[in-house]
């Protein structure tokens, strides 16, 4: 499991104090984003000639609220990872242990040439085996 940690800023809720919705797949992308980086790509995995790796399907289960001032825990792991695609499941936890939501994403590489899916390269490969839930 990959986890990192996020402040509930003022900004990131709605008129309650309450986290709006959306802004939960902004602590989950930055999760993602800090994933990715761990892997220490030798291309840019963001701005590259080769590929882009767009998001195919998201979907959100919010089961308790967060609130102005909490940390969120993000926890992320890989579901399902396959020669051009894989998924990702987030737990996003509050200081208590509690889930608050769970998140699933699914991303497809892309060749930027022909728009078609594309083989993942090892070094991303490599890098999401380390995070496959059993």
């Amino acid at each position: 499991m990959f986890s990192i940690q996020k402040k509930i800023n003022f900004y990131d809720c709605d008129p309650a104090g309450i986290l709006f919705f959306a802004r939960v797949y902004e602590l989950c992308h930055a999760c993602y984003e800090a994933l990715i980086e761990s892997f220490n790509l030798e291309e840019d995995y963001w701005s590259n000639d080769s590929y882009i790796v767009p998001i195919i399907h998201s979907e959100a289960k919010y089961r308790n609220p967060f609130t102005y001032g909490q940390t969120a825990n993000i926890e992320l792991k890989v579901a399902n990872l396959k020669t051009s695609s894989f998924e990702l499941q987030y737990e996003c936890k509050n200081e208590k242990g509690e889930i608050c939501t769970e998140v699933k994403t699914v991303h497809v590489l892309i060749d930027k040439n022909s728009w078609k899916k594309k083989p993942m390269n090892e070094g991303i490969k490599k890098g999401l085996m380390k995070y496959i839930s059993a």
